[in-house]
């Protein structure tokens, strides 16, 4: 069987499974149905910068996805300007997640004060039985991202801040080329 003629069906699969698991009940303590549970299956349909995402869900909706746990450059920020490393942290998630199906998984608290979905945010294994790499960690461990904990959701925060260290000790991304 040629390499990667699976692709199509095993996609298909984790959308079904990912719309059946959307449908199984309310996220919220409010009981607001349109609230998505996690894990949630999404399609990136945008990379706005290298910490924020836009997706589609299974069910169609549109949403704004903000990485928790880490803070990259601002590249788009209204009246500021391109910090040191934001284009380089936005397009290293350009490249992991730029139109490829993500798995959002969600902390303490679904939102931020702007709307945005906050979610911790994971690649699919490439084949089955394969490790899914975790986007957030990745941005951090290449140096491109910063810790940044605001507490209930702060599961990963640890992680994080190992990750940030050692990026930091190798002098990798922002760690090395931009003045703290």
């Amino acid at each position: 069987m040629r390499r990667g003629a699976l692709r199509g069906p095993l996609l298909l699969a984790l959308i079904l499974i990912a719309l059946s698991v959307s449908r199984c009940g309310t996220s919220g303590d409010d009981g607001d149905s349109a609230e998505p549970r996690g894990p949630v299956m999404a399609k990136v349909t945008d990379v706005v910068d290298g910490d924020t995402i836009e997706v589609e869900l299974a069910d169609g909706t549109q949403e704004d996805v903000r990485y928790i746990g880490i803070d990259t450059p601002e590249t788009v920020k209204p009246d500021a300007p391109v910090e040191c490393g934001g284009p380089r942290a936005h397009h290293l998630n350009e490249r992991l997640v730029s139109g490829r199906v993500v798995i959002l998984r969600f902390d303490a608290e679904r939102r931020d004060v702007y709307g945005r979905l906050l979610a911790y945010v994971y690649l699919p294994p490439p084949e089955p039985g394969g490790r899914r790499l975790f986007v957030n960690a990745e941005l951090v461990k290449r140096g491109v991202a910063r810790t940044l904990t605001i507490p209930p959701n702060d599961s990963f925060a640890e992680l994080f801040a190992r990750f940030a260290a050692r990026a930091g000790a190798r002098g990798l991304g922002i760690w090395g080329r931009c003045p703290l």
